[in-house]
C-alpha cells in the first residue's frame, strides 16, 4: 500500500479547520496525546488560536482499560482554558473504533460542560464501533484489523506515516 504523504493531509485538515473557524478567538484547542497532541501544536501554530492548546490522554478513561492496560506512563492533562459552555475542537491523528475520543469526551467533562464539540482526524482508517464521526478529516483511508497507521515527527517537526502490520 501507498502511504499518503502526513504532510498533504496537515495542510487538507488545517484548510478545513480554518474555513470551519474564521474567527478562533474562543475556540479551545485539544490534542489527544501523542500524535493528535503534535497535530494540534502545529495547528495552534499554523492558525494563530488565541487561548492556549490543551492535551488530554485517554489512558484511564478507556473502556478497555483491563484488557489493554497501559502501553506507557500517561500523560498529565493539560486543560489551561475553561472549558464550561466553550466550543471545543478535539485533534487526533486517527479515528478507528472510536473508543479513545469516547474516553477522551469523558476526560474533558472533567473539566466542565463544553457547548459543542468537534472532531478533527489526520487519517480515519474506518471500523467503527462507537457512533462516532469526524468533521473534519485530512483522509479517509481504511485499513484491515491487523493494520494501524503509526504518526511519528521527525527533529524538524515534520509528520511522518508508517504502516504497522500486526500478525493475524
Amino acid at each position: 500500500m501507498s502511504l499518503p504523504n502526513p504532510e498533504a493531509l496537515y495542510a487538507r485538515l488545517r484548510d478545513q479547520i480554518e474555513k470551519a473557524f474564521p474567527d478562533r478567538s474562543e475556540l479551545g484547542l485539544i490534542g489527544v496525546h501523542s500524535g493528535g497532541a503534535w497535530i494540534a501544536e502545529r495547528l495552534h501554530a499554523d492558525l494563530g488560536f488565541a487561548l492556549p492548546c490543551g492535551f488530554l490522554d485517554s489512558a484511564f478513561y478507556r473502556d478497555d482499560f483491563s484488557e489493554r492496560g497501559l502501553k506507557e506512563a500517561p500523560k498529565p492533562a493539560e486543560v489551561p482554558f475553561d472549558v464550561q459552555g466553550r466550543t471545543i475542537l478535539l485533534v487526533d491523528d486517527v479515528l478507528y473504533t472510536g473508543r479513545t475520543t469516547r474516553a477522551i469526551v469523558n476526560h474533558l467533562f472533567d473539566f466542565g460542560r463544553p457547548a459543542k464539540i468537534e472532531l478533527a482526524v489526520l487519517l480515519d482508517r474506518g471500523g467503527r464501533e462507537l457512533p462516532i464521526d469526524a468533521q473534519y478529516v485530512g483522509k479517509h483511508l481504511p485499513l484491515k484489523p491487523n493494520e494501524a497507521f503509526v504518526l511519528t515527527q521527525d527533529d524538524q517537526g515534520a509528520f511522518r506515516l508508517e504502516l504497522e502490520v500486526k500478525p493475524n
